[in-house]
């Protein structure tokens, strides 16, 4: 047996599971509250645990895959995603000092997440010497943009500084891209308009399986309204909530006390659902407008519109949301299926649509899981 070690490493919380072969899920687990009260989640069981660092979440994941089985003389890889690999690490990477240095270079453009994804990396070659590592990056689908969508007009010392778009969620973009024919049975759409809707969301633009467009931009805080983020905002207006608040204050607002949250109350939408208040609405009504608006942006970067695809948490679960992107979306040649959509079915366009829809579950752990020994077997 083959098994595959996947890493998801955030701010306080590890997430991972373990692919065998046929990339099939054989254990997933979870240490959250690094540092402080940390707890681990495998299977139906939650417990407390000692976790001070990400090394020792680390630990203690690997020693909760080995009671149910686990070996790590199995292992034939790990893979890591990486959230920023800047303009350089743009595919799946072996891990080497090089790669290493690589992804510590980027920590100015992810200061909230490159560090963690760093540690984990270091923790695990320390844990199992001589496992091979594959870094992939969830900026790097992206690199296909074509430069006036990755330029900002500013001036050129700053953007070879870094200040540029980028685009996140590349990883689940990557994967619908891949496992999407197999579901519809047929050649992947040339205009295929890709939405991430989660916590965070974003849109893609995805031109013959290549990204041409996205709205996350320098950092995961562009474009959509999200569970705590603003989307898009006048670049006046952060100065002046800076000048207000500070720069860590201005940053608190923009990434952590808006979007949903800020409108409704709440950051998620089953919470807003079930309030039913004005605010609620009003919340879920602009999550909608701005997906359906950005829409449009992203249809133009393609020159048209094949097919829409829905994945994510919010993507996949939400059909009173689904329906009213679909609706908005009408204009474009799209004809929803509602009975079908209410039923979360994978098939959201009714008979005779010129646009087709559908609903994709997201893989990005399985994604990563794959990328990691295609990158073994290319190295």
């Amino acid at each position: 047996m083959v098994d595959v070690l996947v890493i998801n490493a955030g701010s306080s919380s590890i997430k991972a599971a373990v692919f065998s072969d046929g990339m099939t899920l054989r254990l997933s687990a979870s240490v959250s509250e690094i540092g402080g009260a940390a707890t681990l989640r495998i299977r139906s069981t939650t417990e407390p645990v000692e976790a001070a660092d990400h090394g020792a979440a680390l630990s203690q994941l690997l020693a909760a895959f080995a009671t149910q089985g686990m070996r790590l003389a199995d292992l034939a890889a790990a893979g890591h995603r990486v959230v920023h690999g800047g303009q350089t690490l743009i595919r799946p990477e072996l891990i080497n000092p090089n790669i290493e240095r690589a992804i510590e270079a980027c920590i100015p453009l992810a200061p909230l997440h490159n560090p963690h994804n760093l540690s984990a990396i270091r923790a695990l070659a320390t844990l199992v010497p001589g496992l091979p590592q594959v870094a992939c990056f969830d900026t790097g689908f992206h690199a296909t943009n074509p430069e006036v969508a990755r330029r900002y007009a500013i001036p050129a010392a700053e953007d070879a500084a870094g200040i540029r778009r980028y685009g996140f969620h590349g990883i689940s973009y990557e994967s619908l891209v891949d496992h999407l024919p197999a579901l519809i049975g047929a050649p992947l759409p040339a205009r295929l308009l890709a939405l991430h809707l989660g916590n965070g969301a974003s849109l893609c633009a995805i031109r013959d399986g290549r990204s041409a467009a996205t709205t996350m931009g320098y950092s995961p805080l562009d474009g959509l309204t999200m569970g705590t983020r603003a989307g898009s905002i006048d670049g006046n207006a952060v100065l002046r909530l800076a000048e207000q608040h500070g720069i860590d204050g201005a940053a608190r607002i923009l990434n952590r006390e808006s979007g949903l949250l800020a409108l409704g109350g709440a950051s998620d939408m089953r919470s807003l659902a079930g309030a039913g208040t004005d605010d609620a609405r009003f919340a879920i009504a602009h999550f909608c407008y701005w997906v359906v608006r950005h829409s449009g942006s992203m249809i133009a970067a393609m020159g048209g519109l094949d097919a829409v695809a829905f994945t994510g948490g919010i993507g996949e679960n939400d059909a009173a949301v689904r329906a009213e992107i679909l609706a908005g979306l009408g204009w474009a040649g799209l004809a929803a299926d509602a009975a079908a959509n209410r039923a979360g079915a994978p098939r959201l366009h009714a008979e005779g649509s010129r646009v087709r829809a559908w609903i994709v579950p997201a893989e990005e752990e399985r994604h990563i899981a794959a990328a990691a020994l295609r990158c073994l077997g290319s190295s």
